[in-house]
């Protein structure tokens, strides 16, 4: 397999084709990839391309490569927190380059965070119901830096309790770049008597089960966090 003049690199059309038997799960997590010397002759590349190419799939996360008499390439196996770290990055390169606007974002938000919501108040379990309380504050006797960083550790523990690591993964990319751009807030006081109220809200519909009212409390409370999303 050569790449034609004109077309992507050698390297490039190899890692492609190699990404491609990867996500259709031809090649399996743990599998070991071909040696080098054998990629190289099956498709018709120097050894040099080969290493580029492995390179590239390395650095998406696709395959792991080891040394040694046992060593070799092999597809790596999925992890969430760098699924999660990679979908970050690139989302924070897409709104530094004005493809990807603060509004979309919290618009993405919204999307997964309130069916989170109403998830979490029917799956939650009891330690997970811990960690979102140990999240709740009052505005009298925390900073307002202290109120943030607990009003992100309150949107990560309903993440969690949802139950669904999908929904988590896609989530929390999003909220780190919006948690970011809050920081930067000039916020009210009102708005910390807001935030409290509206954990607490939250949190006693999911602890009562009750699901519907979990999603509108969320519904109603990234509504008002407009303001420091604008």
């Amino acid at each position: 397999m050569t790449a034609e003049r004109g077309s992507a690199p050698a390297y490039q059309v190899l890692a492609d084709f190699l990404r491609a038997r990867i996500i259709t799960g031809e090649l399996k997590p743990g599998e070991k990839l071909p040696i080098e010397p054998d990629l190289s002759t099956q498709h018709g590349v120097s050894r040099s391309t080969v290493r580029e190419a492995l390179r590239v799939l390395a650095s998406q996360n696709l395959i792991t490569t080891t040394r040694g008499v046992c060593g070799g390439s092999f597809v790596a196996y999925p992890n969430p927190e760098q699924i999660s770290a990679y979908l970050e990055a690139s989302i924070r390169l897409l709104a530094q380059a004005d493809n990807l606007s603060i509004p979309e974002l919290a618009e993405m938000w919204s999307l997964l965070e309130v069916p989170a919501a109403g998830l979490a108040a029917m799956r939650r379990s009891p330690d997970q119901l811990q960690d979102l309380k140990k999240t709740l504050f009052s505005r009298d006797e925390v900073t307002p830096g202290r109120a943030l960083e607990l009003a992100k550790d309150f949107h990560s523990a309903l993440m969690r309790a949802s139950g669904s690591a999908l929904v988590e993964v896609m989530a929390r990319p999003v909220f780190e770049v919006l948690h970011d751009h809050m920081v930067t807030f000039e916020a009210p006081s009102s708005f910390w008597a807001s935030l409290e109220h509206d954990h607490e809200r939250i949190f006693q519909a999911i602890e009562d089960q009750d699901a519907a009212t979990a999603q509108q409390a969320a519904r109603e409370h990234l509504q008002k966090l407009q303001p420091a999303l604008s």
